[in-house]
């Protein structure tokens, strides 16, 4: 059985004016698709069939296999992670949130940061380690699904097709967006469980 592409957790206009439904039609449409086209042209040759997206992660050797279904993972947790609705976090997440950084809006800002300055492509991830939260960044298409320990909560595409339509060049303006307006505060609490790997696996 073939990997797909996952369809949108939202209405392609419900982002907007944060994230254009071009921009959707060109990163969900054409990006991510590809990433599954890819995957799926590959995985035979590897002798990976009938595994899952996960398995293939972790099994394939460093190379296009690798990197395609990396992105076709790490895509399909970052749609989970935006909403043009969020409510703002409680419980669990709200403890940890202001342990860790003392209030949402730090939490925010360091993370903005550090999604600013990463150079060239790549992610900016808050993680999950060790009971506490961590931000972090991975380049290209690495991804938490290829690291033991490491669980995922939320993530922020920084490679330029992300933002490019609806900001060019302007990087910190499309983080500042996102982070502000479009955070899927439900989907972060949620993945405190641990089971945010599983939930853009596919079988």
């Amino acid at each position: 059985m073939s990997f797909i592409l996952p369809p949108l957790p939202f209405d392609r206009e419900a982002l907007a004016p944060h994230m254009s439904a071009e921009t959707l039609d060109f990163h969900h449409g054409k990006h991510h698709k590809a990433y599954v086209d890819v995957t799926n042209e590959l995985v035979n040759a590897a002798g990976l069939q009938g595994k899952s997206l996960v398995e293939v992660i972790r099994a394939a050797k460093p190379g296009p296999l690798h990197n395609n279904a990396a992105q076709l993972w790490n895509h399909s947790f970052f749609w989970q992670c935006l909403s043009p609705a969020g409510a703002p976090p409680t419980g669990r997440l709200a403890q940890l949130i202001e342990s860790g950084f003392g209030s949402t809006e730090v939490l925010l800002s360091t993370f903005g940061e550090e999604a600013e300055k990463h150079f060239g492509s790549g992610w900016a991830w808050l993680v999950l380690e060790d009971g506490a939260l961590k931000i972090t960044t991975l380049h290209d298409g690495d991804t938490p699904a290829a690291h033991e320990g490491m669980v995922p909560l939320f993530t922020l595409d920084v490679w330029e097709h992300a933002y490019y339509i609806d900001y060019r060049n302007a990087r910190p303006h499309y983080v500042e967006a996102v982070l502000n307006n479009l955070v899927n505060w439900d989907f972060i609490a949620l993945n405190l469980d641990e089971g945010g790997i599983e939930r853009a696996d596919q079988k």
